[in-house]
């Protein structure tokens, strides 16, 4: 078990959670009244938002500060809907490297959010930490959840870390999930149904047998906690970047960047980057809001559709995708519309790129800063490269890349990546070494 350090004096309801809220509608609700979403207006449609008491916040962080950083995302208990001296996985997530990066066309203020650093090696353990902490505090047994395959290793490795509570977890994916993702699954322990199918033809699945049999779901959107587990990047990431800044101090705890380049699928991930600026800057913790910038493949690109052409996001229809990128690859968004206020919200923007650019991304963002990004992390900096081209960012921003996976979650696309243009040779010895560099050196 482990508790975090630091404790203070804890509030009296021991969290600032107090209420939910419709996502559609803005509709309140009594906080846990709902186990995933608003039944009246739909089962999967209904998503629902936590609702804090941040002046409540405010005041408690101003008195007491943050917990300790060996607590990770947990460091930011204040703004998460969890007893302060609840149980919560061992495995440490969070507090993942901000770097950053040398001048780079012309931009001197360009950070890299490394989220590879995490456990199970993508920012989704954010959620999943979460997830199962709620899961230990309900008293579940059973956890379960519909993935590419980051969301499903994520949640397996963080079960895996409380395997003393003798938690179940069910995961479903697409059978097409790369193989180092597959074997993460299997080495933890996880029960995993490979779906004849899509991502989404998981998911619907997953939902089926979720309410068949009573689990519980960490399923992107439809459940309200993986939007809180996520967020917390966004409150490391501007606790580091006022340290960066050199403004950090304890009446001055964060700095919101000028942008933000994140990679969009079925759209959480980005809602939790906005719900966590949002949180910073309703209680006053950040001066401004920054621009969300999300970038999706070209052969996945529901939700700029949905951006670029004014679609109703209620209603978005699934459209066929076919992307290297596969933890971004999703027929149907399942979080469309915070996914589409994340960037109207902020002035920002989807945008979309090659799989191509996809590809080149990996080893350009590598070789400038030495993160090793999986097709999905790289799809944001190849976003930013072109934002950069089309100039819709200036050189005078201060600009973060959120790098959300770790290379070595898919070596195929990595080998693909550096098939052209790599320094690769054959030696057998000195002599033949020698005249290979005489030739290229």
């Amino acid at each position: 078990m482990q508790l975090l350090r630091n404790f203070h004096t804890l509030p009296k309801l021991n969290h600032f959670a107090n209420g939910l809220k419709s996502v559609l509608t803005g509709k309140k609700y009594s906080f846990g009244q709902f186990e995933y979403t608003c039944q009246e207006e739909g089962n999967k449609e209904g998503l629902l938002d936590v609702s804090y008491d941040y002046d409540g916040i405010s005041k408690y962080i101003k008195a007491n500060g943050l917990f300790d950083k060996d607590s990770g995302m947990y460091r930011y208990r204040a703004f998460l809907p969890l007893p302060f001296n609840a149980e919560v996985p061992p495995l440490l997530v969070g507090n993942t490297p901000l770097y950053k990066l040398p001048t780079y066309e012309g931009f001197s203020s360009v950070y890299v959010k490394d989220e590879g650093r995490n456990p199970t090696a993508s920012l989704k353990d954010r959620a999943s930490s979460l997830v199962v902490a709620k899961a230990i505090e309900l008293g579940k047994t059973v956890v379960t959840t519909a993935s590419t395959g980051n969301a499903a290793a994520a949640l397996s490795g963080l079960m895996a870390s409380v395997s003393t509570h003798g938690l179940l977890s069910n995961i479903f994916v697409p059978e097409n999930i790369p193989v180092a993702k597959l074997a993460q699954l299997l080495v933890y322990g996880s029960q995993v149904f490979l779906v004849r199918g899509t991502y989404d033809d998981a998911y619907d699945l997953c939902m089926e047998a979720t309410n068949k049999y009573k689990w519980y779901s960490r399923s992107t959107g439809y459940n309200y906690f993986t939007v809180e587990g996520k967020k917390t990047v966004s409150f490391e990431m501007c606790e580091q970047l006022a340290k960066f800044k050199k403004v950090h101090s304890k009446k001055k705890l964060f700095k919101s960047p000028d942008s933000i380049f994140v990679s969009v699928g079925d759209g959480n991930i980005i809602s939790g980057v906005h719900k966590g600026l949002k949180d910073l800057y309703k209680t006053g913790m950040i001066e401004k809001m920054p621009r969300i910038f999300g970038v999706q493949s070209e052969n996945s690109r529901a939700m700029y559709n949905c951006w670029k052409y004014k679609l109703d996001p209620f209603n978005l229809k699934p459209i066929e995708c076919n992307t290297i990128a596969d933890s971004i690859s999703a027929n149907l968004p399942r979080d469309p519309i915070r996914a589409l206020r994340s960037v109207t919200e902020t002035n920002g923007q989807y945008m979309t790129v090659s799989d191509n650019e996809i590809l080149k991304a990996i080893p350009d963002l590598a070789r400038v800063s030495g993160v090793f990004p999986e097709p999905a992390a790289s799809c944001s900096w190849a976003g930013f490269k072109k934002a950069i081209k089309s100039k819709l960012i200036s050189p005078d921003e201060t600009v973060v890349v959120i790098s959300t996976g770790n290379g070595l979650k898919d070596i195929k696309a990595a080998q693909e990546s550096v098939k052209v243009g790599s320094k690769l040779w054959k030696v057998s010895g000195f002599k033949e070494l020698d005249e290979i560099l005489k030739k290229n050196l």
